[in-house]
């Protein structure tokens, strides 16, 4: 198959052992900077009927309030305290939030910031999401406590002594400017984040690492994880910067199919546990000619408070909000995944540039065509005889299908014709849609 297509593949690919959701549930959604009331209605209305097993949220904690740019994204990836009240909404919304989610088997993977506090360039004063004073400069954060003794300083061996170039790995693990947690502090109680937050129910802790800095001072930190919550995966945002970590641009109709058959492969291949990213729209800005759209922030009233995710009679979202995880593809690859979980990878084939198509034992069977010509081949499935509705171009619904038909014969082989220009040039059949 072609190179970029696996790449891209690949890269949106994570390995996680145990993710520890209920079983039948083999995928989660990061709903980035959505509102704790809109998550929890989410768990209720969508997730929990389409098969999710969990829901990513950006972190909970006291963060900086920055004016210049206004309330960007990483705003949330800046402590104060670890206090509960973001522009996500305060402790009783996220207590709701857990219980209700908790309630209908989705559970909640928290972003965790543990290894450094706002820049030193914050500043000092209340300007944070809670009102807590601090003082960067002098390191000086007495909501948590923390004091200047509880800091790894001058780490950061540039000129500048901060990060001067996100592409070289040892800027950007030594962290620079961003003051990172390492004393005996860290393992003697002033780190409350962690227990306090398992035990409002975030079974998973999800340690966002940051630029990956300085491993060595996480593991005393575990002890304050409940044995049955201790389970933690690493995703370094920072070494994603300009992969649309913070958020999704207006997608043309081509970036938008190839994402979509990108995450399609993912969620067919056995490989990890798989997280779907639900994002914001947002337009592409420019400051003296430099892209700045990594500055952006969620969709905003005109007194910076989030938006609420609206959603439309077909049931995408308004008010700017994106939702990839509500589309048909993407939401019917979930439950796919969920159907043949379990099975081994089988019966792959490609055409040696960018046709592929494997099976998932004799549950499932996807099929791409990112070549530039119709593809009309016969496959060999292990699924049992019969018709089949692709969950791509449509759905079963009853006893009939709302997109294309596939037809397996007795000896498991089945043709699929795809055309280059179909809006979603891939098709993925499974025992659950069978006519």
């Amino acid at each position: 198959m072609g190179v970029y297509f696996l790449l891209f593949i690949v890269g949106l690919c994570w390995a996680q052992y145990n993710p520890n959701t209920q079983p039948g549930r083999t995928s989660i959604v990061h709903l980035f900077e959505w509102r704790w009331a809109d998550i929890a209605l989410e768990c209720e209305r969508y997730l929990a009927p389409h098969g999710f097993g969990g829901v990513q949220i950006s972190p909970p904690n006291e963060n900086l309030v920055i004016a210049d740019p206004s309330h960007p994204w990483w705003e949330r990836y800046q402590p104060v305290s670890y206090k509960l009240c973001t522009r996500s909404g305060n402790e009783t919304e996220f207590r709701d939030m857990v219980t209700r989610c908790n309630n209908v088997g989705v559970y909640v993977y928290a972003d965790a910031v543990v290894n450094h506090m706002c820049g030193g360039n914050a500043g000092a004063g209340n300007h944070s999401t809670c009102g807590s004073y601090f003082n960067a400069e002098s390191e000086d954060f007495p909501a948590v406590p923390y004091s200047a003794w509880d800091f790894n300083d001058a780490k950061c061996k540039t000129r500048s002594g901060d990060i001067e170039d996100y592409q070289d790995a040892p800027q950007v693990i030594d962290l620079g400017g961003e003051p990172i947690t390492g004393s005996q502090y860290f393992g003697n109680g002033r780190v409350t984040e962690f227990k306090y937050g398992a035990k409002l129910g975030t079974v998973i802790r999800k340690w966002n690492g940051e630029k990956m800095a300085y491993l060595k001072n996480w593991g005393e930190g575990w002890g304050f994880v409940p044995s049955d919550r201790a389970l933690v995966f690493v995703d370094n945002h920072d070494n994603q910067r300009g992969h649309g970590a913070g958020g999704e641009s207006i997608l043309t109709f081509w970036d938008a199919r190839l994402y979509k058959m990108a995450v399609g492969f993912m969620l067919a291949h056995p490989y990890g546990f798989t997280r779907v990213m639900s994002s914001y729209r947002w337009p592409r800005y420019f400051q003296n000619g430099v892209d700045i759209n990594d500055w952006v922030g969620p969709p905003s009233n005109s007194d910076g408070s989030t938006k609420s995710v609206t959603i439309n009679a077909d049931t995408t979202c308004g008010n700017d909000w994106v939702c990839e995880h509500r589309w048909r593809q993407i939401r019917n690859m979930v439950v796919f995944r969920n159907v043949v979980d379990g099975q081994p990878f089988s019966n792959w084939w490609d055409n040696g540039s960018n046709q592929v198509a494997f099976g998932r034992g004799n549950r499932g069977f996807i099929v791409f065509n990112n070549d530039d010509w119709y593809m009309n081949v016969d496959l060999q499935t292990e699924l049992p005889a019969g018709t089949y509705c692709d969950v791509i171009s449509g759905q079963k619904e009853g006893s009939g299908c709302t997109g294309k038909q596939v037809y397996v014969s007795s000896d498991g082989k089945a043709n699929f014709q795809i055309s280059n220009s179909d809006e979603d040039p891939f098709v993925a059949i499974h025992v659950d849609a069978k006519l």
